[in-house]
């Protein structure tokens, strides 16, 4: 059985979102702080939400800085290929963390459609405008960190409050102008339906890792045809593709072959081309002299289908 595992563990890369991530979360929970009170202020149900929002943001930053330090583990006797999931299960729980903030939110902005209450524009667009530079300034940070699943879902969540405070900044100019008060939950709505069409897209990427399913951007049926054409190759079978963690794809196969004397240039050339190809360096492969024929999924090297 051949094995092609290449971890990378740099302390420097490792440590770097931690940091990051720690500095976000000391920032974003002081200024969720400020937009609670001047919400309770001026009557806002923006800057309430947006306030809860960020407040919900620095739990789930927090979760993320925690995923990076785990993840940064070396691998052990007990988690052989470490601890880089950990990352997966953050950006999941983060996810799931949005979704339940953004549906109470909806309810009290649906709530405010019925009693609607005075809201003053000012302070509105004041703490709004301080928010946007704020959510700015760390979406810039975190953007210049390494871009992994849960890195993603920290980005996403400071993305969503820089959009909450041009919402925000918009319902504060709209109230101030016109006295329209309903733009308040109006607006309230529309930021949370775009956070949820996020959250949900990323809950369903997160999910996708723990099941271990096909990474999206690979096709399992191209991969074994591909492999099944490599020079005295006669099938493949048992093939698997997953991610273990964020940009680690693995692979584990049974190959036919004739001759395992061919076997150690096969299984190079094998190797090197699903690195190549598809960006797969983590691959465990097994010969096998046996035929295939009765496999349920084998991929031939002499036909272009599978049986």
């Amino acid at each position: 059985m051949a094995h092609s595992h290449t971890h990378h563990h740099s302390e420097h890369h490792a440590l770097t979102p931690r940091n990051l991530l720690l500095v976000a979360v000391v920032i974003t929970l002081c200024f969720a702080a400020v937009e609670a009170i001047a919400g309770w202020w001026s009557g806002s149900l923006v800057l309430l939400s947006d306030a809860g929002h960020m407040l919900a943001d620095s739990l789930s930053l927090a979760i993320a800085a925690f995923a990076a330090w785990i993840a940064s583990k070396p691998p052990t006797d007990q988690h052989t290929y470490g601890l880089g999931r950990a990352e997966v299960i953050g950006a999941w729980i983060s996810s799931l963390l949005m979704v339940v903030m953004v549906i109470a939110i909806i309810i009290e902005a649906i709530a405010r459609f019925h009693e609607p209450k005075t809201v003053s524009g000012v302070p509105v667009m004041i703490v709004a405008s301080i928010g946007l530079v704020v959510n700015l300034g760390i979406a810039w940070t975190l953007s210049h960190g390494e871009q992994t699943l849960n890195m993603r879902a920290a980005i996403m969540h400071v993305l969503s409050d820089v959009l909450g405070s041009v919402v925000a900044l918009i319902s504060g100019a709209v109230i101030y102008f016109t006295h329209w008060t309903l733009i308040d939950p109006l607006l309230s709505i529309f930021i949370c339906l775009l956070i949820l069409f996020s959250s949900l897209q990323l809950l369903r990427e997160s999910l996708l890792v723990l099941m271990e399913g096909v990474p999206p951007h690979i096709d399992l049926t191209e991969v074994g045809h591909a492999m099944a054409k490599v020079k005295n190759v006669t099938a493949v079978h048992d093939l698997h593709i997953w991610t273990l963690s964020s940009g680690v794809v693995m692979l584990s196969a049974h190959i036919e072959i004739d001759d395992l004397q061919q076997w150690p240039q096969i299984s190079t050339a094998i190797k090197h081309l699903l690195d190549e190809h598809y960006g797969i360096d983590h691959i465990t492969l097994q010969p096998e002299t046996h035929t295939a024929i009765l496999q349920p999924m084998a991929y031939h090297h002499r036909d272009e289908h599978s049986h």
